[in-house]
């Protein structure tokens, strides 16, 4: 039997491997403290639970559910960004529903790219970025971020062949993994770059809400308000803790998001409706639940980083996302799938290698802040004796 070649680049993955780890750990007895996969443990809101438990008794929502059902929804998320960001969207045509938002960053590169094209992808990022490029049959030109940085691409070091040959961008600020944040000014520059270069600009959001410091988080809509070039991915697993209901929508340029609606017909209809519901009700009622949420994974980064410190583990202290990213000591420095590896088999807590998001993630490792303050005090206990290896 023969398969498809495009299937050769996908054989690794962070989260597939860190999976087999963990199994094998708790084979061997451990208690898994798991840092490694970014999945709010918090719950959804009771008025989310309450508008998808009323819809399962109406049977008007048991059927497939196609472009036009779906309105309530876009106009729900197109009053949301209005509200937050002051740029007016066209919920018919610069709006579409997703099932989450990777399955439009994996999808959107079928619409851009033919085979042999570039695409400028963060390094390190997102894995599903660099997934959708390899079965568009894409290439990837990973754009290095370094901490002297600020964890921002430099997008001078891109080579003018790599260049003539690209045809779309990806960015993600607030950043998985480094927690870095980009002012709209770096915003404003990269829409320039893509305009003069015949880009596409894509910018992965999901962490619009979960910010901690009186600092602002913009939208790349905001450096490119006539949607010329750009697309933006949301999702409500992160800010509205529905990672499970699979919710997410893209705004953006409308030939972008009508390209992307091609290629979701051909792959899907929507999810049920009732979700859509709920998520309805996540986007249009009071979003105090989204600042208590923030709240307390603010309160958890700063136990952990306080514990980190106590055992001589200098991190920085994020001022986003629900990650801390962490320079390995030595002898640590070069190997962080072994350490995680190391990590998880002697002690039980599970995180994420660097090297797992690219090549520039090397030397790093990622710990998810998905467990009360407590709990991830005591991971750090467990992590001490590692440490002093």
């Amino acid at each position: 039997m023969q398969f498809a070649k495009r299937l050769q680049p996908l054989q690794t993955n962070v989260f597939a491997d860190m999976d087999r780890a963990k199994a094998k750990a708790r084979t061997a007895g451990q208690n898994i403290i798991d840092l490694s996969l970014g999945s709010s443990d918090l719950p959804a809101s009771d008025r989310v639970i309450d508008a998808i438990a009323q819809s399962l008794s109406d049977p008007k929502t048991h059927g497939y559910l196609l472009f036009h059902g779906t309105q309530a929804f876009r106009q729900a998320a197109a009053c949301w960004y209005t509200q937050k960001y002051g740029i007016q969207v066209d919920p018919e045509t610069e709006v579409l529903t997703l099932i989450g938002s990777q399955e439009g960053t994996a999808h959107l590169p079928l619409a851009v790219l033919n085979p042999g094209d570039f695409a400028l992808l963060l390094d390190p990022g997102y894995p599903s970025h660099a997934g959708g490029v390899y079965l568009a049959g894409g290439q990837i030109y990973p754009m290095p971020l370094r901490a002297e940085n600020g964890f921002l691409p430099v997008f001078e070091e891109i080579p003018l062949p790599v260049l003539a040959q690209s045809r779309m961008m990806v960015l993600s600020y607030p950043h998985n993994p480094t927690t870095a944040i980009a002012p709209l000014s770096f915003f404003q520059t990269a829409v320039d770059f893509c305009q003069r270069h015949n880009l596409v600009l894509v910018h992965d959001f999901p962490y619009a809400d979960l910010v901690f410091e009186d600092v602002a988080v913009p939208s790349i809509l905001q450096a490119d308000p006539e949607k010329s070039v750009s697309i933006e991915f949301f999702t409500l697993s992160k800010s509205y803790n529905m990672g499970g209901f699979r919710i997410g929508y893209a705004i953006g340029n409308a030939n972008l998001i009508r390209a992307l609606r091609q290629v979701k017909a051909a792959v899907d209809f929507n999810q049920y409706q009732g979700i859509l519901n709920g998520a309805i009700a996540a986007l249009s009622g009071s979003q105090e639940g989204v600042k208590a949420a923030v709240e307390i994974f603010r309160q958890r980064r700063d136990a952990f980083v306080k514990a980190l410190h106590r055992i001589g583990w200098e991190v920085p202290t994020p001022s986003a996302t629900m990650y801390v990213w962490a320079k390995l000591p030595e002898p640590w420095a070069q190997d962080s799938i072994n350490f995680c590896t190391y990590l998880v088999e002697t002690t039980g807590v599970a995180a994420s290698p660097g090297a797992g998001f690219g090549k520039s993630g090397e030397g790093y490792v990622r710990f998810a802040l998905v467990h009360d303050p407590e709990v991830l005090e005591m991971a750090v206990e467990k992590i001490s004796p590692v440490m002093s290896k």
